[in-house]
């Protein structure tokens, strides 16, 4: 565990001490054993050394005349207690001792705090808002996994990301890909480089989504002001100081921790960034980076995007169907109370153009405060936003609701290391909590929500399987042979809703339709009854469900419950995929990305 001291450093928390000074007690006596303890501590003193104390009495006037009359310093009024504060040496200390008033007791002022007490730090609420901190009392915060943050970079004041709460140091290495494409020489090969040198972070958003997945800083309300404080860290920074960068910085970044994953025990890969999709989801070269993560073993968590609410909006790589994409909710500051949460204005929504629906859940992401650079790009553009003196910064955004999903799935990793990337998106997917409005009906579409507000609890313990990611397949996309549609499509009305499925039968034009379309799964029996691929040719029979159908609006009202309760009458069939065809047309007049990605900034909620 991790303490702020005063003039910003930050310090180890030793000890099972149960208040924040230890307790010195004041009698007409001391046994012999304490007596020789007493006189070996003062002796290690050096002549002379003050030390300072808190000398509470039946008054504070008492407790000032008392450290007078020891010739010892009063150094402030701390009436509240009948207290003083005192800076005393070894010998005022026995003079004060020698008074043998009974009221007097005498309490050392150190930094010293139980292991299981309150810290001096703001509670930052979000952990407490999925259900991380009920894992955290059982004694899960993420250790053993190593979670990699392609961002802006990392403060070289890491701070409350330094150590674990078992006091192990955990960052693991750090590599800035800007100046390994500008200086060369500055890294040595990979099996000589230890990656040990400190990266800098001159825009303080990527110390930002690291502190929300992994502060170990503890609250004055005794919880951990981070979603998994006991992970272990990876930092890659790929964005420069405006939270912008270079498609090819990006997928440089991927690429070196998909090459360092093992090394380093790399599960999860955070990217709280993104840009306009650039072209269908694997023709974009961002998502064929992301896509080879994910092949690979290592969980990607995706920010949808800022700029919501409108339909249609999702970036990539949050665009690629496989990873986990993530919308923002805010509590509307109201921590802690569900009825006020909504779904924040600025979230993303889909579906994408290819017709899967996104995002997958939501996590908390409205006015998220966490340890930042005070000196940054982001610092000076918005000092109001500065929360002094931690060294917090607070921001919203899907950027930190990706994080605190970050987080949960390496509470989910710790519990169960052997669950492979689609489980774990199914894991989460079914134990996140729709919001649901007085008559039982989901709040929102799953265009904007998703499967619903994760719930690290729930997903930690779910046995669920075959949620997520069903009908696609990573390798044949990645290798080219097949691509997919999801079940996602708009009515002449612009309305959006989830195409049901039909039996395929010998004369259907389905069965007729199979070669030329990658067979649509029709050696499974079943099809897309109007697939964004197929269009026309296969009558609209949208599926009948609570939340499948949207019209594009979006609400700011509050009041719903999340629920655990709710039953998807469909199960999670609106998330699965299809074989692509090559006769599906593309929105005309779409703008397509310009090759940069980086941060959106927007207003708090």
């Amino acid at each position: 565990m991790i303490i702020k001291a005063p003039r910003g450093r930050w310090l180890l928390a030793l000890g099972t001490v149960g208040l924040l000074s230890s307790y010195v007690p004041m009698s007409a006596s001391l046994p012999p054993q304490a007596a020789r303890q007493h006189s070996a501590s003062a002796a290690a003193l050096r002549i002379g050394e003050r030390q300072r104390y808190i000398v509470q009495s039946a008054s504070a006037d008492a407790a000032r005349r008392a450290v007078q009359n020891a010739g010892g310093v009063v150094t402030s009024d701390l009436s509240v207690i009948r207290a003083v504060g005192a800076s005393l040496n070894d010998g005022e200390l026995s003079a004060l001792r020698d008074q043998r008033s009974a009221n007097l007791q005498v309490y050392k002022d150190t930094k010293v705090v139980s292991s299981s007490a309150a810290g001096v730090l703001p509670e930052t609420y979000y952990p407490s808002e999925v259900a991380a901190s009920e894992l955290h009392a059982g004694g899960v915060t993420g250790r053993g996994v190593t979670v990699a943050v392609i961002d802006s970079g990392m403060w070289n004041q890491e701070g409350p990301l330094q150590i674990s709460p078992g006091g192990n140091g955990r960052v693991l290495a750090q590599y800035d890909v800007i100046l390994a494409r500008e200086q060369p020489d500055y890294y040595q090969p990979p099996f000589l480089e230890s990656y040990s040198r400190d990266i800098t972070d001159p825009y303080g958003h990527g110390t930002h989504i690291t502190s929300i997945i992994a502060s170990s800083g503890v609250a004055v309300t005794g919880n951990f002001q981070g979603v998994a404080p006991g992970v272990n860290l990876v930092a890659v920074r790929a964005l420069d100081s405006n939270g912008m960068g270079l498609y090819s910085d990006v997928i440089s970044a991927v690429q070196w921790v998909i090459n360092q994953r093992i090394r380093y025990g790399i599960r999860v890969l955070n990217l709280s960034l993104g840009a306009p999709p650039s072209g269908p989801y694997w023709q974009d070269p961002l998502n064929q980076a992301v896509m080879q993560a994910w092949a690979s073993g290592i969980v990607v968590v995706a920010a949808a995007g800022n700029r919501g609410p409108d339909p249609l909006t999702i970036n990539a790589p949050g665009d690629v169907p496989y990873v986990i994409t993530v919308g923002a909710v805010t509590d509307n500051y109201y921590p802690l109370q569900p009825l006020q949460y909504l779904l924040s204005s600025f979230s993303s929504a889909g579906p994408t153009f290819e017709g899967f629906v996104k995002p997958d859940v939501v996590g908390m992401g409205g006015h998220n405060l966490a340890y930042a650079p005070d000196n940054g790009t982001l610092a000076a553009e918005f000092p109001q936003w500065v929360v002094e003196p931690y060294h917090d910064f607070i921001m919203s955004g899907t950027s930190q609701a990706t994080a605190v999903v970050s987080g949960v799935v390496a509470l989910m990793l710790e519990m169960n290391p052997w669950l492979t990337p689609d489980q774990v998106k199914c894991h989460l997917m079914s134990g996140a909590r729709p919001a649901v409005n007085s008559s039982g009906s989901l709040a929102y579409t799953v265009f904007q929500q998703g499967a619903g507000l994760v719930n690290a609890h729930d997903a930690a313990y779910s046995t669920a399987s075959g949620c997520a990611n069903q009908g696609i397949n990573v390798y044949l996309d990645l290798a080219g042979l097949q691509h997919y549609g999801g079940r996602a499509n708009e009515n002449s009305q612009g309305e959006f809703y989830i195409m049901a499925q039909s039996p395929a039968t010998a004369n259907s034009p389905v069965s007729a339709l199979g070669s030329s379309v990658g067979n649509l799964l029709g050696t499974v029996g079943s099809v897309a009854a109007q697939v964004p691929l197929v269009g026309p040719l296969l009558g609209g029979l949208p599926l009948l469900g609570d939340g499948l159908l949207w019209n594009g609006s979006y609400t700011s009202s509050s009041g719903y419950t999340w629920s655990n309760g709710y039953t998807w009458s469909n199960g999670y069939t609106w998330s699965n995929g299809y074989t692509w065809s090559n006769g599906y047309t593309w929105s005309n007049g779409y703008t397509w990305s310009n090759g940069y990605t980086g941060i959106d900034v927007p207003a708090q909620q």
